[in-house]
């Protein structure tokens, strides 16, 4: 048989309008898929996302197999398995001799260095753009270019006006507003019910990958059983269209909110059949415009959302692949703490953080508010190592990929880009987890005490990092009613903070529980 085009299909490729898929033939292309350990360990992942990716890929490759593809499936346990992605797609090279190798663009630097140094040595190997998404590398290269500083809210009125979405007749925002963001901070009230959630019962396929990642990465922190997430494009439509009724019409509200044993709220849990293609962005997106167009849903709720999508998701993007690989090594405010080990186990006295790794380990999921607020606001204070929370971030979450978890932990969460993700660091007391959740009422610790044992950790160590980075963040216009208030603390307290702050960090050096 001869071969015109090898296809290679990533894992979060999963997509029939995917770029090297879009001219393929049926009779004379072969496609090639590999499940390997090197993608599963290279951190962490936790097991519930290698078994949404692996059943992902395996539902993918019969719906290919339907469409008249040939294929060459490499399992995890098959004889031979060499491993990893660059391995198979040597043996598969020299099994079929293509005329031609073609893929799409991987969504991690690793990756893609790894594919362009064999594309010196293999000239039939053609690496296309991931064309899934609203902006191509080149527009956003050229939006930042000149800019010593980018800023979402400018990018997401450009790609507000480039698609079209929520402009009214003259090319404005409708509501007269780009962002209502100020309308969504709400916390969530005892008498409001949070909407159930569709289950997707496991079918053979995905009770097959179960045992197998139950076999080869037991050694991953995370629980495996209770798998329920869509691992077709089907169950993902079923999934999306289940929050869109129920949902979203209060997404918008309680978007920020938190609450014990509470892990989804409002929230869609569609991030992660997105990332692995199993959801159109752009079609996600109009499907929450017609919704608001037919009343079914505020301004505040359809915005918001699109505000994540079209928004935030293609500005890390674009942030990550304009300045990689150097972008990863970025430490602007110095920081060396190790991880505490209560990242990996919620063994801490603080509820919110048990609550939010809790969850994580339960789910792999928690939402962008428990992420930056709560996990993330933690590192930040406690001056964790970027690269560290990363690689934690990149391994617990079921929607984490590098392109998208690392600017948005890095540049937001950590500040490491030193402000030129975001303007200002994501910093908080434990006032905000007050305001926006009920997790103080059931902690170890009280959020209205700032020094001494019963205090919240998080109060000395908001005050801790705001002195001892004041050098670099003292003329933030952002922060500077916070640096006022500083300044107007009796001398006093502002030793206290610091010596209680400097208490609480050699506890975390000395791997005390917190």
């Amino acid at each position: 048989m001869t071969v015109r085009r090898l296809i290679m299909l990533l894992g979060d490729q999963l997509s029939a309008g995917l770029s090297s898929l879009v001219d393929a033939d049926p009779a004379r292309d072969r496609i090639l898929m590999a499940e390997v350990q090197e993608e599963g360990r290279y951190v962490p992942h936790h097991p519930k996302k290698i078994l949404l990716i692996l059943s992902a890929m395996r539902h993918f490759a019969d719906e290919l197999r339907e469409r008249g593809f040939q294929l060459d499936y490499v399992r995890l346990d098959d004889a031979g398995n060499s491993g990893s992605l660059l391995g198979e797609l040597s043996a598969a090279r020299a099994r079929w001799q293509p005329e031609q190798i073609c893929i799409t663009e991987p969504g991690e630097w690793r990756l893609l260095a790894q594919f362009r140094a064999f594309q010196a040595q293999w000239p039939e190997l053609e690496i296309r753009e991931d064309t899934r998404f609203f902006c191509s590398h080149e527009r956003f290269a050229g939006w930042a270019k000149d800019r010593k500083q980018l800023r979402m809210e400018f990018f997401y009125r450009d790609m507000r006006r480039l698609s079209g979405l929520l402009l009214d007749a003259d090319g404005g925002p409708e509501g007269g507003a780009w962002n209502f963001d100020a309308e969504n901070r709400k916390a969530l009230p005892t008498d409001v019910a949070v909407p159930a959630q569709p289950h997707f019962a496991a079918d053979s396929i995905t009770r097959d990958v179960e045992a197998l990642v139950a076999q080869h990465f037991a050694d991953h922190y995370g629980r495996l059983e209770g798998f329920d997430y869509p691992v077709t494009a089907a169950e993902a439509e079923q999934l999306w269209q289940s929050f869109l009724a129920q949902g979203m019409p209060s997404f918008g509200d309680y978007q920020d909110a938190m609450a014990d044993d509470q892990p989804y709220l409002f929230h869609a849990r569609i991030a992660a059949a997105m990332n692995i293609g199993l959801l159109d962005p752009r079609r996600v997106c109009l499907d929450v415009q017609a919704s608001w167009q037919a009343g079914d849903i505020p301004l505040n709720a359809a915005e918001g959302f699109i505000r994540q999508i079209l928004g935030w998701r293609e500005y890390v993007r674009g942030i990550y692949w304009l300045h990689m690989p150097e972008y990863a090594e970025r430490n602007a405010l110095g920081n060396s703490r190790a991880l505490p080990d209560f990242y990996w186990t919620g063994d801490t006295r603080m509820r919110c953080m048990q609550q939010a790794i809790g969850q994580t380990l339960e789910h792999a999921y928690a939402h962008h508010i428990q992420r930056l607020m709560v996990t993330g606001n933690f590192a930040l204070l406690a001056g964790i190592e970027p690269k560290k929370i990363c690689d934690w971030y990149l391994a617990v979450y079921m929607d984490a990929f590098d392109w998208v978890e690392l600017p948005n932990t890095l540049g937001m969460v950590m500040h490491a880009d030193g402000g030129y993700l975001g303007s200002k660091p994501y910093c908080a007391s434990g006032q905000y987890i007050k305001r926006m959740s009920n997790h103080c009422k059931g902690c170890s610790y009280k959020v209205s005490e700032q020094t001494g044992e019963r205090a919240c950790p998080f109060n000395s160590l908001y005050w801790h990092f705001l002195m001892r980075h004041r050098e670099q963040l003292g003329r933030n216009q952002r922060l500077s009613m916070v640096y006022r208030n500083l300044e107007r603390m009796p001398e006093a307290k502002q030793r206290a903070l610091w010596d209680w702050g400097e208490t609480l960090l050699a506890r975390l050096d000395a791997g005390d529980r917190l």
